[in-house]
């Protein structure tokens, strides 16, 4: 259990600035595509949750970050303070602050290559003090041996431990028996079950107390104290999908940070990422807690038609056919 009053958040992770190029299309290996519009927003994963866990509300959030020595430090450190996250920045003099080139093409998919500069400057050293925090929330752009050092602390110090399991990569057993939660889409599930076939499937595989899969469109599902738990996707126009998962992981995270059950911190989560898809950028397409409030209490009452879909999709049965499991619409 978190103890009484610890409702903060600490993201460790990266932070980029994300140079964006809309054209019709992504290009495949060797094309060359003419680009329309360019633009640059504040992004990186680690930023992009923490942003999203702040504008959720209810659980005060900092994040610990490295940035270089340059102009496109300050445009990230301006919107994580704009949005309230509290900083602890570690000042890398030998590497530029991180940055992606993002290719958004018009049906709202993107292509996206980082170059991680100042991320990789983490240390497990660089952990600050622990008090008043309930949860650590963590991903993979920055070194594996500082998350899971990081983790580690953690946990000793009694937070729950919240891994989004991004870019997809194999990790260490050592690492997922610290986790409470890990967030994933289903490229990194089967990466992490080892194939295993059906989201059903690799759930099964996989030994964390909480596991959250996000599938874009359809929906999300997940596994906790023996019960899955479905959430239909919100209809919304797209434009651009560039930072939905961060908002979910954030907003997801600071629900449970303040002490709503993961049903409803599901449901809350999918409405942040649904609206965050129909704004350009990363951090500036984030929502606030009123926009998200605002889009549950319109949405109208979803049939079963969507979650047995979903539940089809997963490798489940639909209608009724679950046994310790709650169905969320």
């Amino acid at each position: 259990m978190i103890a009484a009053g610890r409702s903060g958040v600490l993201v460790a992770g990266s932070a980029n600035l994300d140079f964006v190029v809309r054209a019709s299309h992504v290009p495949a290996p060797g094309e060359t595509v003419l680009g329309r519009d360019f633009a640059t927003f504040p992004g990186g994963k680690g930023a992009n949750q923490a942003v999203a866990c702040a504008r959720a509300g209810g659980a005060p959030t900092r994040m610990l970050l490295a940035l270089g020595e340059d102009p496109y430090a300050a445009v990230l450190e301006d919107s994580l303070r704009a949005a309230d996250v509290r900083l602890h920045i570690v000042r890398s003099r030998d590497r530029a602050t991180g940055t992606a080139f993002i290719c958004l093409s018009d049906d709202a998919e993107n292509a996206i290559t980082v170059a991680p500069g100042a991320n990789e400057a983490l240390r497990p050293e660089h952990l600050p003090d622990l008090a008043g925090d309930g949860y650590l929330l963590l991903q993979l752009e920055t070194p594996l041996d500082a998350v899971e050092a990081y983790a580690r602390a953690a946990r000793a110090a009694g937070l729950r431990v919240a891994l989004n399991a991004a870019p997809a990569r194999p990790l260490p057993a050592s690492l997922l028996a610290l986790l409470d939660v890990l967030i994933v889409n289903e490229g990194e599930l089967s990466l992490l079950a080892g194939g295993r076939g059906s989201v059903a499937a690799c759930l099964a595989a996989i030994d964390v107390p909480c596991v959250v899969v996000t599938m874009g469109a359809r929906g999300c599902c997940a596994r906790a104290d023996g019960r899955i738990l479905l959430q239909a996707a919100f209809a919304v126009d797209a434009v651009d999908t560039t930072a939905a998962g961060d908002t979910f992981c954030g907003t997801l995270i600071a629900a449970l940070g303040r002490g709503d059950p993961l049903a409803r911190a599901l449901r809350e989560a999918g409405a942040a990422s649904a609206l965050a898809c129909t704004r350009l950028g990363a951090q500036s397409s984030i929502p606030t807690r009123a926009e998200v409030r605002a889009l549950l209490a319109s949405d109208a009452e979803r049939g079963g038609g969507a979650l047995d879909e979903l539940a089809v999709h997963c490798g489940w049965t639909p209608r009724g056919s679950f046994q310790n499991t709650m169905r969320i619409t």
